[in-house]
Protein backbone atom coordinates (compact mmCIF):
# COMPACT_ATOMS: atom_id res chain seq x y z
CA UNK A 1 0.00 0.00 0.00
CA UNK A 2 1.50 3.69 -0.98
CA UNK A 3 -1.17 5.87 -0.08
CA UNK A 4 -0.38 9.33 0.82
CA UNK A 5 -1.24 9.45 4.36
CA UNK A 6 0.77 6.33 5.62
CA UNK A 7 3.95 7.27 6.85
CA UNK A 8 5.60 3.82 7.44
CA UNK A 9 5.02 0.29 6.78
CA UNK A 10 5.14 -2.36 8.91
CA UNK A 11 6.78 -5.84 8.29
CA UNK A 12 6.41 -9.04 10.01
CA UNK A 13 9.25 -11.39 9.95
CA UNK A 14 10.82 -14.43 11.96
CA UNK A 15 14.00 -14.59 13.38
CA UNK A 16 15.00 -18.68 13.73
CA UNK A 17 17.72 -19.68 15.79
CA UNK A 18 19.21 -22.85 16.98
CA UNK A 19 20.10 -23.10 20.76
CA UNK A 20 20.70 -26.70 21.65
CA UNK A 21 19.39 -27.08 25.64
CA UNK A 22 19.26 -30.58 27.48
CA UNK A 23 15.96 -29.39 28.65
CA UNK A 24 13.19 -26.78 27.05
CA UNK A 25 11.98 -23.97 28.86
CA UNK A 26 10.14 -22.32 26.10
CA UNK A 27 6.39 -23.74 24.75
CA UNK A 28 5.90 -25.54 21.73
CA UNK A 29 8.08 -26.35 18.54
CA UNK A 30 11.23 -28.74 17.81
CA UNK A 31 14.24 -29.13 20.60
CA UNK A 32 16.98 -26.53 20.20
CA UNK A 33 15.21 -24.10 17.58
CA UNK A 34 13.22 -21.91 17.95
CA UNK A 35 11.89 -18.49 16.15
CA UNK A 36 11.20 -14.73 17.33
CA UNK A 37 8.69 -12.73 16.43
CA UNK A 38 9.36 -8.95 15.29
CA UNK A 39 8.64 -5.93 13.05
CA UNK A 40 10.27 -3.71 10.86
CA UNK A 41 8.44 -0.37 10.66
CA UNK A 42 9.60 0.87 7.69
CA UNK A 43 9.08 4.79 6.85
CA UNK A 44 8.09 5.64 3.64
CA UNK A 45 10.31 7.87 3.32
CA UNK A 46 13.17 6.88 5.70
CA UNK A 47 15.48 9.54 6.30
CA UNK A 48 18.38 7.32 7.44
CA UNK A 49 20.10 3.74 6.86
CA UNK A 50 20.04 3.48 10.83
CA UNK A 51 18.09 1.46 12.15
CA UNK A 52 16.61 1.68 16.04
CA UNK A 53 16.00 -1.39 17.67
CA UNK A 54 13.97 -2.36 20.67
CA UNK A 55 13.52 -5.63 23.06
CA UNK A 56 12.22 -6.07 26.03
CA UNK A 57 12.41 -9.41 28.09
CA UNK A 58 9.07 -10.15 28.11
CA UNK A 59 7.99 -7.79 24.98
CA UNK A 60 4.50 -6.94 24.11
CA UNK A 61 6.14 -3.51 22.48
CA UNK A 62 5.88 -3.25 19.40
CA UNK A 63 2.27 -0.97 19.06
CA UNK A 64 3.39 1.79 21.70
CA UNK A 65 2.95 5.15 20.59
CA UNK A 66 7.15 6.25 20.90
CA UNK A 67 7.69 2.57 18.24
CA UNK A 68 5.29 4.12 15.74
CA UNK A 69 5.79 7.60 16.59
CA UNK A 70 9.82 7.14 15.84
CA UNK A 71 8.75 5.42 11.93
CA UNK A 72 6.53 8.26 11.39
CA UNK A 73 9.03 10.47 11.51
CA UNK A 74 10.89 8.56 9.14
CA UNK A 75 13.29 6.10 11.20
CA UNK A 76 13.32 2.42 10.55
CA UNK A 77 12.55 1.40 14.08
CA UNK A 78 12.67 -2.64 14.62
CA UNK A 79 10.37 -4.21 17.19
CA UNK A 80 11.51 -8.11 18.21
CA UNK A 81 10.20 -10.10 20.96
CA UNK A 82 12.16 -12.28 22.95
CA UNK A 83 11.69 -16.19 23.00
CA UNK A 84 9.60 -15.72 26.15
CA UNK A 85 6.71 -13.68 24.48
CA UNK A 86 4.39 -12.48 27.57
CA UNK A 87 5.92 -14.75 30.23
CA UNK A 88 8.57 -14.50 32.06
CA UNK A 89 8.02 -17.05 34.46
CA UNK A 90 11.16 -19.08 32.93
CA UNK A 91 12.87 -16.41 31.42
CA UNK A 92 16.73 -16.80 31.14
CA UNK A 93 18.30 -13.45 30.91
CA UNK A 94 21.46 -14.19 28.96
CA UNK A 95 19.36 -16.32 26.71
CA UNK A 96 17.25 -12.84 25.89
CA UNK A 97 20.93 -11.16 25.09
CA UNK A 98 21.23 -13.95 22.82
CA UNK A 99 17.78 -13.37 21.10
CA UNK A 100 18.45 -9.35 20.96
CA UNK A 101 22.22 -10.45 19.26
CA UNK A 102 20.38 -12.25 16.51
CA UNK A 103 17.75 -9.30 15.74
CA UNK A 104 20.86 -7.29 15.72
CA UNK A 105 22.85 -9.31 13.18
CA UNK A 106 19.52 -9.54 11.17
CA UNK A 107 19.03 -5.67 10.41
CA UNK A 108 22.71 -6.04 9.59
CA UNK A 109 22.81 -8.81 7.64
CA UNK A 110 18.92 -9.24 5.83
CA UNK A 111 17.74 -5.62 5.73
CA UNK A 112 21.67 -3.65 5.89
CA UNK A 113 21.56 -1.32 8.05
CA UNK A 114 24.63 0.53 8.26
CA UNK A 115 24.23 1.43 12.39
CA UNK A 116 22.17 -0.16 15.21
CA UNK A 117 20.86 2.06 17.78
CA UNK A 118 19.77 0.09 20.92
CA UNK A 119 16.04 1.88 22.40
CA UNK A 120 16.14 0.36 26.16
CA UNK A 121 12.32 1.01 26.87
CA UNK A 122 11.46 0.43 30.62
CA UNK A 123 12.48 -3.34 31.33
CA UNK A 124 14.27 -3.12 27.92
CA UNK A 125 16.84 -0.95 29.62
CA UNK A 126 18.88 -2.93 31.57
CA UNK A 127 18.65 -5.66 29.04
CA UNK A 128 20.14 -3.38 26.35
CA UNK A 129 22.77 -2.30 28.58
CA UNK A 130 23.51 -5.84 29.42
CA UNK A 131 23.73 -7.06 26.13
CA UNK A 132 26.14 -3.97 25.30
CA UNK A 133 28.30 -4.66 27.72
CA UNK A 134 28.94 -8.60 26.56
CA UNK A 135 28.94 -7.15 23.10
CA UNK A 136 31.61 -5.60 23.82
CA UNK A 137 33.14 -7.56 26.46
CA UNK A 138 32.11 -10.91 26.10
CA UNK A 139 32.72 -12.92 29.45
CA UNK A 140 29.80 -15.05 30.67
CA UNK A 141 30.14 -18.25 29.96
CA UNK A 142 27.25 -19.73 32.61
CA UNK A 143 23.96 -18.46 33.99
CA UNK A 144 23.81 -18.14 37.65
CA UNK A 145 22.32 -21.30 38.08
CA UNK A 146 25.48 -22.54 36.22
CA UNK A 147 24.27 -24.13 33.24
CA UNK A 148 26.29 -23.30 30.01
CA UNK A 149 25.71 -20.50 28.34
CA UNK A 150 28.80 -19.60 26.29
CA UNK A 151 28.03 -15.55 25.16
CA UNK A 152 31.90 -15.37 23.86
CA UNK A 153 30.61 -17.58 21.49
CA UNK A 154 28.00 -15.70 20.07
CA UNK A 155 30.14 -12.75 18.74
CA UNK A 156 27.63 -10.31 19.35
CA UNK A 157 27.60 -7.39 17.09
CA UNK A 158 27.88 -3.59 19.45
CA UNK A 159 25.45 -1.37 18.89
CA UNK A 160 26.64 2.27 17.81
CA UNK A 161 24.37 3.88 20.18
CA UNK A 162 21.99 3.35 22.85
CA UNK A 163 19.00 5.21 24.37
CA UNK A 164 17.64 4.61 27.89
CA UNK A 165 14.14 5.93 27.75
CA UNK A 166 11.95 5.38 30.91
CA UNK A 167 14.46 2.75 32.05
CA UNK A 168 14.78 1.31 35.22
CA UNK A 169 18.21 -0.60 36.40
CA UNK A 170 17.57 -3.95 36.76
CA UNK A 171 14.63 -6.18 37.22
CA UNK A 172 16.22 -7.74 40.24
CA UNK A 173 16.65 -4.58 41.94
CA UNK A 174 13.30 -3.37 40.66
CA UNK A 175 11.87 -6.36 41.88
CA UNK A 176 13.39 -6.20 45.55
CA UNK A 177 12.46 -2.19 45.61
CA UNK A 178 8.80 -3.35 44.97
CA UNK A 179 8.83 -6.57 46.85
CA UNK A 180 6.78 -6.66 50.10
CA UNK A 181 8.58 -6.70 52.95
CA UNK A 182 6.09 -7.86 55.53
CA UNK A 183 5.69 -11.24 54.15
CA UNK A 184 7.56 -13.65 56.86
CA UNK A 185 6.21 -17.26 55.29
CA UNK A 186 6.27 -17.76 51.25
CA UNK A 187 4.02 -20.36 51.74
CA UNK A 188 1.75 -18.26 53.66
CA UNK A 189 1.59 -14.64 52.52
CA UNK A 190 -0.90 -14.17 55.56
CA UNK A 191 1.69 -14.01 57.85
CA UNK A 192 3.35 -10.72 57.75
CA UNK A 193 4.37 -8.13 60.02
CA UNK A 194 2.09 -5.69 60.95
CA UNK A 195 4.78 -3.18 61.55
CA UNK A 196 5.87 -3.90 57.96
CA UNK A 197 2.67 -4.03 55.63
CA UNK A 198 1.94 -0.87 53.96
CA UNK A 199 -1.62 -1.75 53.03
CA UNK A 200 -2.55 -2.51 56.66
CA UNK A 201 -4.90 0.41 57.86
CA UNK A 202 -4.07 -0.19 61.68
CA UNK A 203 -0.03 -0.15 60.92
CA UNK A 204 1.53 2.38 63.06
CA UNK A 205 3.77 3.55 60.25
CA UNK A 206 1.49 5.68 57.63
CA UNK A 207 2.57 7.83 54.74
CA UNK A 208 3.91 9.81 54.49
CA UNK A 209 7.06 7.60 56.01
CA UNK A 210 9.84 8.54 58.03
CA UNK A 211 13.42 7.90 56.91
CA UNK A 212 13.71 5.68 60.24
CA UNK A 213 11.07 3.40 58.64
CA UNK A 214 11.88 4.16 55.06
CA UNK A 215 15.53 2.44 55.98
CA UNK A 216 13.78 -0.73 58.21
CA UNK A 217 11.59 -1.15 55.00
CA UNK A 218 14.24 -1.41 52.48
CA UNK A 219 16.27 -3.68 54.79
CA UNK A 220 13.43 -6.01 55.20
CA UNK A 221 13.00 -6.16 51.39
CA UNK A 222 16.59 -7.07 50.37
CA UNK A 223 16.51 -9.55 53.22
CA UNK A 224 13.56 -11.17 51.65
CA UNK A 225 15.17 -11.18 48.15
CA UNK A 226 18.13 -13.05 49.76
CA UNK A 227 15.80 -15.76 51.16
CA UNK A 228 14.14 -16.52 48.06
CA UNK A 229 17.83 -16.88 46.73
CA UNK A 230 18.98 -19.10 49.33
CA UNK A 231 15.82 -21.40 48.99
CA UNK A 232 16.20 -21.77 44.98
CA UNK A 233 19.83 -22.36 45.43
CA UNK A 234 19.33 -25.34 47.97
CA UNK A 235 16.22 -26.81 45.86
CA UNK A 236 18.63 -26.67 42.89
CA UNK A 237 21.47 -28.01 44.79
CA UNK A 238 18.95 -30.60 45.98
CA UNK A 239 18.21 -31.47 42.37
CA UNK A 240 21.49 -31.73 41.35
CA UNK A 241 22.01 -34.30 44.11
CA UNK A 242 19.85 -36.65 43.66
CA UNK A 243 20.50 -37.29 40.07
CA UNK A 244 18.38 -34.74 38.26
CA UNK A 245 20.98 -32.09 36.84
CA UNK A 246 18.24 -30.85 34.43
CA UNK A 247 14.88 -30.75 36.31
CA UNK A 248 12.92 -27.64 37.32
CA UNK A 249 10.34 -26.40 40.16
CA UNK A 250 7.67 -23.68 39.64
CA UNK A 251 6.68 -21.55 42.45
CA UNK A 252 4.96 -18.54 43.27
CA UNK A 253 6.53 -15.42 44.46
CA UNK A 254 3.58 -13.54 46.64
CA UNK A 255 3.70 -10.06 47.28
CA UNK A 256 5.58 -7.71 45.15
CA UNK A 257 4.13 -4.48 44.60
CA UNK A 258 4.25 -2.87 47.98
CA UNK A 259 7.05 -0.10 47.52
CA UNK A 260 6.90 2.83 49.65
CA UNK A 261 6.88 5.26 46.51
CA UNK A 262 3.33 3.95 45.67
CA UNK A 263 2.07 5.32 49.00
CA UNK A 264 4.28 8.04 49.70
CA UNK A 265 4.65 10.32 46.43
CA UNK A 266 7.04 12.17 48.48
CA UNK A 267 9.61 9.50 48.02
CA UNK A 268 11.63 9.85 44.51
CA UNK A 269 8.87 12.77 44.04
CA UNK A 270 8.25 13.35 40.47
CA UNK A 271 4.71 14.11 39.01
CA UNK A 272 2.77 10.82 39.28
CA UNK A 273 -0.49 10.28 41.27
CA UNK A 274 -0.58 8.85 44.71
CA UNK A 275 -1.39 5.38 45.33
CA UNK A 276 -1.40 4.55 41.88
CA UNK A 277 1.25 2.35 40.04
CA UNK A 278 1.95 1.69 36.21
CA UNK A 279 -0.71 -1.50 36.63
CA UNK A 280 -3.61 0.04 38.68
CA UNK A 281 -4.47 0.07 41.89
CA UNK A 282 -0.42 -1.12 44.20
CA UNK A 283 -2.83 -2.94 47.03
CA UNK A 284 -4.62 -4.58 44.03
CA UNK A 285 -1.54 -5.55 41.81
CA UNK A 286 0.40 -6.70 45.03
CA UNK A 287 -1.18 -10.69 44.67
CA UNK A 288 -2.82 -9.97 41.44
CA UNK A 289 -1.65 -12.33 38.49
CA UNK A 290 0.26 -9.83 36.82
CA UNK A 291 2.82 -8.51 39.65
CA UNK A 292 6.52 -8.95 39.26
CA UNK A 293 7.84 -12.53 39.48
CA UNK A 294 4.84 -13.58 40.54
CA UNK A 295 5.49 -17.02 38.32
CA UNK A 296 8.82 -18.37 39.00
CA UNK A 297 11.32 -21.46 38.34
CA UNK A 298 14.58 -21.72 40.17
CA UNK A 299 17.02 -20.79 37.08
CA UNK A 300 15.06 -18.14 36.40
CA UNK A 301 14.85 -16.39 39.98
CA UNK A 302 18.58 -16.60 39.42
CA UNK A 303 18.62 -15.40 36.26
CA UNK A 304 16.75 -12.07 36.32
CA UNK A 305 14.96 -11.78 39.74
CA UNK A 306 18.09 -12.58 42.42
CA UNK A 307 19.77 -9.40 43.69
CA UNK A 308 22.98 -10.44 44.16
CA UNK A 309 23.17 -13.01 41.26
CA UNK A 310 21.62 -11.29 38.20
CA UNK A 311 24.01 -10.48 35.73
CA UNK A 312 21.55 -8.43 34.03
CA UNK A 313 22.61 -5.44 36.73
CA UNK A 314 22.31 -2.12 34.37
CA UNK A 315 24.45 -0.62 36.74
CA UNK A 316 27.49 -2.64 36.86
CA UNK A 317 26.62 -3.02 32.77
CA UNK A 318 26.68 0.68 32.21
CA UNK A 319 29.58 0.97 33.48
CA UNK A 320 32.04 -0.59 30.89
CA UNK A 321 30.15 0.44 27.85
CA UNK A 322 32.11 2.78 25.42
CA UNK A 323 28.88 3.80 22.80
CA UNK A 324 27.31 7.54 23.38
CA UNK A 325 24.30 7.02 25.40
CA UNK A 326 20.99 9.35 25.51
CA UNK A 327 19.05 9.04 29.05
CA UNK A 328 15.61 10.07 29.28
CA UNK A 329 13.46 9.98 32.16
CA UNK A 330 9.00 11.11 32.13
CA UNK A 331 8.58 13.69 35.34
CA UNK A 332 5.35 11.85 35.58
CA UNK A 333 6.21 8.21 35.48
CA UNK A 334 4.37 5.71 37.54
CA UNK A 335 6.85 2.95 36.78
CA UNK A 336 10.33 3.92 36.48
CA UNK A 337 10.86 6.89 38.94
CA UNK A 338 13.60 9.81 38.76
CA UNK A 339 16.37 8.25 41.12
CA UNK A 340 16.45 5.35 37.86
CA UNK A 341 17.03 7.90 35.41
CA UNK A 342 19.63 9.37 37.48
CA UNK A 343 21.73 6.18 38.40
CA UNK A 344 21.59 4.56 35.14
CA UNK A 345 23.26 8.11 33.53
CA UNK A 346 25.59 8.55 36.66
CA UNK A 347 26.29 4.72 35.99
CA UNK A 348 27.45 5.26 32.57
CA UNK A 349 31.33 5.02 32.80
CA UNK A 350 31.92 8.08 29.63
CA UNK A 351 30.95 11.51 29.22
CA UNK A 352 29.40 11.18 26.08
CA UNK A 353 26.31 10.80 27.64
CA UNK A 354 23.02 13.08 27.90
CA UNK A 355 19.96 13.41 30.34
CA UNK A 356 16.81 15.02 29.84
CA UNK A 357 13.59 15.00 31.46
CA UNK A 358 9.99 15.08 29.31
CA UNK A 359 7.68 16.84 31.58
CA UNK A 360 3.83 16.11 32.58
CA UNK A 361 4.92 12.51 30.90
CA UNK A 362 3.89 9.13 31.85
CA UNK A 363 5.84 5.75 31.91
CA UNK A 364 3.86 4.87 28.21
CA UNK A 365 2.74 8.39 26.03
CA UNK A 366 -0.72 7.22 26.01
CA UNK A 367 -2.88 9.98 24.91
CA UNK A 368 0.01 12.42 25.00
CA UNK A 369 0.55 13.84 21.65
CA UNK A 370 2.94 17.03 23.00
CA UNK A 371 4.76 15.07 25.18
CA UNK A 372 5.40 12.41 22.61
CA UNK A 373 6.70 14.57 19.53
CA UNK A 374 8.95 16.36 22.38
CA UNK A 375 10.54 13.01 23.18
CA UNK A 376 10.28 12.30 19.42
CA UNK A 377 12.43 15.30 18.32
CA UNK A 378 14.80 15.12 21.34
CA UNK A 379 16.20 11.43 20.38
CA UNK A 380 16.20 12.79 16.34
CA UNK A 381 18.23 15.48 17.57
CA UNK A 382 20.79 13.66 19.80
CA UNK A 383 21.13 10.66 16.59
CA UNK A 384 21.77 13.29 14.31
CA UNK A 385 24.29 15.71 16.60
CA UNK A 386 26.45 11.73 17.34
CA UNK A 387 26.47 10.97 13.75
CA UNK A 388 24.36 7.65 13.92
CA UNK A 389 21.83 8.88 11.60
Amino acid sequence: MTNKKKAYERIPFLIFYQDKSPFKETYGGPMDFGALKAHLLRPIKPITNSVIVFMHPVGGGEYLPMVTELAKAGYPVIYCQSRYPDNDSALIMEKVVIDLGNCIRQAKEKFNYDKVILAGWSGGGSLSMFYQNQAENPTITHTPAGDPIDLPLQELIPADGIMMLAAHISRAHTLTEWIDASILNEQDPSQRDPELDLYNPENPNQAPYSSEFIDRYRKAQIARNRKITAWVKDKLANLKNNGRPNDEFAFIVHGTMADPRWLDPTIDANDRKPRWCYLGDPEVVNNGPVGLARFCTLRSWLSQWSYDDSNADGLHCAKSITIPALVIGNSADDACTPSHTSRIFDAIGHNDKEKHEIQGATHYYFGQAEQLSEVVKLCGDWLQRKNLI
